[in-house]
């Protein structure tokens, strides 16, 4: 197995195509890759339709994936808000590759069988396959998809993100292979001699201790532990630093643990979700997802600091496969690089720091796809790494 990533920011699409193929080819000694990720800046939004025939006439492959972009990533670089085209190519031997592409009327009833979802992407469960999955955020409920690959796939890692740059339905891109999509969603299916590990770093810090729900209703927060949340709150930040207060006050989010049974809850164990509205004279809080009584909640906090913080920490938990990663992939939200961090490179410099110079290429997103405790959600405001390696080595 071996990965090669590449990036060019010259503004002519045939250019930063060649100038990306050249450098792959060098890096993979002129071997064929059987699978490339094509990321194209909005920078080239007149010629999308264009991009996947120039990389597949000069770099052809067995399986082509990739989509329009806010902002590229690769060659341990982070290029946002330019002109800029990235590819990641991949020799894998012992592996075989299915792409599937799905509209939002392929998408089965929610309690449809496992067979049904099977068939959706063209591959078995006995199969054991991984996942990488782009889609477009105007025109597929995405959320529905990955619950009903989970439901089908349960032990399936699945990362991947929802095409950026786009201001209008139709405006986005999607390529599989010859195809050019401006809607629904594109993915492979990986099986073979290969992993595929996922690390999701949400880029926040739990506050207080774990609190259970009391009383709620749908996506509202009526009482923890017996108190409004806001009183719940009041108690946290008498504990907090003056810093931590202040972004109490701008920055926080409210975790839903997603397993309600462990004794002891770390960070990574939450799924991190907005604050969608307040009831302070009920003392109420709505968040950005269903809650239920006897759910383990707690409170987080988010800033760069705080984002550079998990993200080492998430990083620092893979460190046992960091000789074996052959590649990577990274989807990152369009709320994180520079406009985050204030400098360019950020979450490449890092993963590059704890794993490695391992070959890496993705995109900022409109939206993550990435596991949090076994489930797999869509994200934002995080950063979603996709690691690959064989699984046995040759």
């Amino acid at each position: 197995m071996k990965w090669a990533s590449s990036l060019s920011e010259n503004e002519t699409l045939e250019n930063a195509v060649a100038e990306c193929v050249a450098s792959i080819q060098k890096q993979l000694e002129g071997a064929p890759p059987d699978f490339v990720g094509l990321f194209v800046s909005r920078g080239s939004a007149n010629r999308f339709e264009e991009a996947g025939a120039l990389v597949s006439d000069r770099l052809p492959c067995r399986t082509l994936l990739g989509c329009s972009a806010g902002g590229v990533i690769g060659d341990g670089r982070e290029v946002e808000q330019r002109p800029a085209v990235s590819l990641v190519a991949a020799v894998l031997p012992g592996v075989e590759i299915k792409p599937f592409s799905i509209q939002e009327d392929d998408l089965p009833d929610m309690d449809a069988s496992p067979h049904t979802w099977e068939d959706l992407v063209g591959i078995r469960e006995p199969a054991k396959p991984q996942f990488v999955i782009l889609a477009d955020p105007f025109s597929v409920r995405v959320d529905n998809f990955l619950m009903g690959l989970d439901y089908a796939f349960p032990h399936a890692t699945k990362v991947g993100g929802l095409a950026s740059g786009a201001r209008e339905p139709g405006e986005n891109a999607l390529y599989l292979n010859e195809l050019c999509l401006r809607s629904g969603l594109a993915g492979i299916a990986i099986t073979g001699n290969i992993e595929l590990d996922a690390v999701v770093a949400q880029g926040c810090k739990p506050i207080g201790t774990p609190l259970r729900i009391t009383d709620c209703e749908q996506n509202v927060l009526i009482e923890i532990d017996h108190k409004s949340p806001l009183e719940a709150l009041q108690d946290i930040a008498e504990t907090l630093s003056a810093r931590d207060q202040e972004l109490l006050r701008q920055s926080l989010f409210v975790g839903l643990a997603t397993d309600p049974q462990k004794e002891r809850y770390e960070r990574g164990d939450f799924l991190v979700r907005n604050i969608v509205g307040v009831d302070r004279k009920k003392g109420f809080l709505a968040v950005g997802a269903l809650v239920r009584k006897g759910q383990v909640v707690q409170f987080h906090l988010r800033d760069a600091k705080v984002s550079a913080e998990d993200l080492r920490l998430m990083l620092g938990r893979c460190s046992s496969q960091k000789n074996r990663t052959k590649g990577a992939l990274l989807f990152s939200c369009l709320g994180r690089g520079q406009y985050l961090y204030g400098v360019p490179n950020h979450d490449s410099r890092l993963f590059r720091n704890n794993i490695g110079p391992v070959p890496m290429g993705g995109f900022f997103c409109n939206g993550e796809i990435g596991p949090v405790g076994g489930t797999t959600y869509l994200h934002g405001y995080t950063s979603c790494f996709g690691l690959f390696r064989p699984k046995n080595e040759a």
